[in-house]
């Protein structure tokens, strides 16, 4: 295993006489890094220019956005570039619903810039403290079954080289880095810009309600396919999964109350919930009557602009592995890891979480060319992950699954490159845009090669 795929990774900086060293960790406190420095651009051409002075003297440099991929892919030993002074819409195509939007803007900030000019995008997840750019690069996806990922929403794009050439492309300007570039983690250069494909602002209809897991899985597909965005959450150590079905809708918006919606949504999903995932991490045979103390009956509909049903509050920190499969393999694949953890023993108290996309023609998508289930499953912060993730990505294996570019997984370039039929063409897109690996550090050296 190497080092990238480990827990807590610590990078040393080079030690520069005098020089105080920066530090940087992700969201879930898993990844730090301890670059020479942290710049943050504040155009275009200042990015440009950062790349290319670090380039001349052979540093290596990576972007950050919020920090919320579980995986190293951001960290680095040499120049950290943060996006947080590249952020906002710069321009809006009404004619063809496109919007040109920077690269740091958090996907929170993106809805609400976009809400205010009548646009959505049409689909997102479920947390939306990501920079669109870490997003895109890792192939963030939401729920749908007629619908792409972020990556395929993306119509153009602007990065920097690891020359600090400023490359711009679509389908028609430099249609190969565009073609195969859309999902890159980081290692074909940073992104600037992107131009994504938006829709009319539109209102959701939201349906939440427990069900039976093995209700679930007898009829997961006619649900995935009669519902324009499904996804359940498993609760371990119990026969219970908490469904969402949220359907587009012209009708009045009735959202929640406030005070119901705040006890509901952020009170009991966040503050009740992590008193639970306190409580077992101290005692972890106490878990699965805790998990008992989740609902297992009791619904609620409400109707709400669709960005504010799309994602929800997320406090309670986590690590997480989610990987994609073929559709058709989802209710076999879950059912083997329930059966392995009820094997095993293993103490869970975290919910896992399962979502449907449309294939997509974007090289490192995890929906590249087959419609996709993806399972996720996570462990509370302190807690030990490694023995389940990796047990759950041997069962997951079988069934042909690519695991999501931003979470933990284990798997490396040699095994990777077989689950990817455009493998070849992203390796030679990357030798163009960055002979030297600039962008490169111990996560791409691990899943891309040196």
């Amino acid at each position: 295993m190497t080092a990238s795929m480990m827990g807590i990774q610590r990078y040393q900086a080079h030690a520069w006489k005098g020089r105080d060293m920066a530090r940087w960790k992700n969201w879930a406190g898993n990844q730090v890094a301890n670059p020479i420095s942290i710049q943050a651009p504040h155009s275009i051409e200042d990015l440009s220019r950062l790349v290319a002075e670090a380039a001349s003297r052979g540093e290596k440099v990576k972007a950050v956005g919020s920090g919320h991929s579980f995986t190293s892919a951001a960290a680095t030993d040499g120049r950290m570039l943060r996006l947080d002074k590249l952020t906002g819409i710069s321009h809006v195509d009404r004619g063809n619903n496109r919007v040109t939007v920077r690269a740091g803007t958090r996907l929170s900030d993106l809805n609400s810039l976009l809400h205010a000019e009548g646009l959505a995008m049409a689909n997102l997840g479920d947390i939306a403290y990501q920079t669109v750019a870490g997003a895109i690069s890792t192939s963030t996806h939401g729920t749908g079954k007629a619908l792409t990922g972020l990556a395929g929403q993306v119509t153009a794009m602007t990065l920097v080289a690891g020359d600090g050439r400023i490359v711009e492309c679509s389908s028609t300007v430099n249609a190969d880095v565009f073609d195969v570039g859309r999902v890159s983690v980081g290692a074909l250069g940073v992104i600037a810009e992107y131009t994504l494909q938006v829709v009319p602002a539109f209102r959701l209809h939201a349906m939440e309600q427990p069900m039976r897991l093995d209700d679930v899985l007898e009829n997961i597909h006619e649900l995935a396919a009669e519902h324009d965005h499904f996804e359940f959450f498993w609760i371990p150590h119990t026969k219970w999964a908490l469904t969402k079905r949220n359907n587009r809708t012209n009708d009045d918006l009735a959202p929640l109350p406030i005070v119901k919606g705040w006890v509901e949504k952020t009170f009991m999903e966040n503050y009740a919930f992590g008193a639970l995932c306190r409580l077992g991490r101290m005692r972890p045979s106490l878990i699965p009557r805790l998990a008992t103390a989740l609902p297992s009956s009791g619904s609620r509909e409400y109707i709400d602009q669709s960005y504010k049903i799309f994602a929800s509050p997320r406090i309670v920190r986590f690590y997480e592995m989610e990987h994609a499969l073929p559709v058709e393999h989802v209710a076999p694949a879950l059912r083997d890891i329930r059966s392995m953890i009820e094997r095993k023993g293993y103490l869970l108290n975290f919910p896992v979480e399962v979502r449907f996309t449309k294939g997509d023609d974007v090289a490192l998508s995890t929906a590249y060319g087959r419609d996709s289930a993806y399972i996720a499953v996570h462990v509370y912060k302190g807690m030990e992950y490694q023995p389940f993730f990796r047990d759950v990505e041997d069962i997951l294996r079988g069934y042909n699954a690519r695991p999501h570019w931003g979470k933990l997984h284990y798997r490396e370039a040699q095994e990777l490159s077989t689950l990817y039929p455009r493998w070849n063409d992203f390796i030679a897109l990357r030798d163009k845009l960055d002979p030297q690996r600039t962008f490169a550090n111990a996560y791409t050296d691990s899943v891309f090669g040196k």
